[in-house]
């Protein structure tokens, strides 16, 4: 073999090297874009759930997301869990208003409608005593000890997500019964994110396991969450009451734009309940 033969087989032999460690840089980078990129899709959706719903009390609160996840397909709808037979509320102090607990056995034959009165309007809800069975159970019975009476709805959110929190006595986003339940969601899981359609009444709660108490969200515009945010009714009547107060917009913007107290102020009358 020439000179100039082994200098190009040697020139050859490098090229190939240096074209192996290329491509072997190039698949590294791509595994860790991939990686980074599902890190950032769990850390997104755990930011919804902390900004969503986390408390500034240590109680269960709805507070708002600026980083929504992308519209899930059709299908995703949030689903309850099945009926159950028995329900568990361990205590949580301080309560907000002491009202004790709810009965552990709820009459599971029972069908549930609310009528949420406002300074703004009425709002007509059916309850899903047939899949959030203990969920319906806590709701009916603080509106019977009327525990949501001359309450304030304190937080408002427009970007993002599209929700009216209400349920804390003290009407900071703290407050709770003094005890608190499980959620109760087909599937569980606070890092797949679903729809909750416009309509939908859902508990509000913290980032800790079991931290259902006393406050819930009125969805008034279709919204994407973490799925395990518990739906336990519809409403039926009176969304435009809800939709016109986001409409107005918040007072100040506490937590971001489109994040705070609504501007026009929505306070809770009552909550009726009619059991048939």
């Amino acid at each position: 073999m020439g000179k100039q033969d082994r200098q190009r087989k040697l020139a050859r032999q490098r090229y190939e090297r240096w074209a192996q460690r290329r491509a072997q840089r190039t698949r590294r980078v791509r595994q860790w874009t991939a990686i980074s990129a599902a890190g950032v899709a769990v850390i997104v959706l755990a930011v919804i759930g902390y900004f969503v719903f986390t408390p500034t009390g240590g109680t269960p609160a709805a507070t708002a997301s600026k980083s929504p996840s992308a519209t899930p397909s059709r299908g995703q709808t949030v689903q309850p869990a099945a009926a159950v037979s028995h329900c568990s509320y361990p205590s949580a102090p301080p309560a907000a208003r002491k009202v004790g607990s709810p009965p552990a056995t709820p009459d599971i034959k029972a069908s549930y409608k609310a009528t949420i009165e406002t300074n703004r309007g009425n709002i007509g809800i059916n309850l899903a005593s047939g899949k959030a069975t203990c969920t319906v159970n806590s709701f009916v019975y603080l509106a019977g000890k009327h525990y949501f009476g001359n309450t304030k709805c304190h937080r408002l959110t427009t970007s993002g997500i599209y929700v009216l929190q209400c349920g804390d006595p003290t009407g900071k986003g703290s407050g709770g019964p003094g005890y608190r339940f499980a959620n109760e969601v087909a599937d569980d899981s606070a890092t797949a994110s679903a729809t909750y359609p416009a309509g939908t009444i859902a508990m509000a709660h913290s980032q800790q396991a079991s931290s259902n108490g006393s406050q819930f969200f009125l969805v008034y515009r279709t919204t994407t969450l973490p799925r395990d945010y518990t739906p336990f009714g519809t409403i039926t009547g009176g969304l435009s009451v809800v939709q016109n107060v986001a409409k107005a917009g918040v007072a100040a913007s506490a937590n971001g734009a489109g994040d705070g107290a609504p501007k026009e102020s929505v306070i809770i009358k009552s909550v009726r309940i009619n059991k048939t």
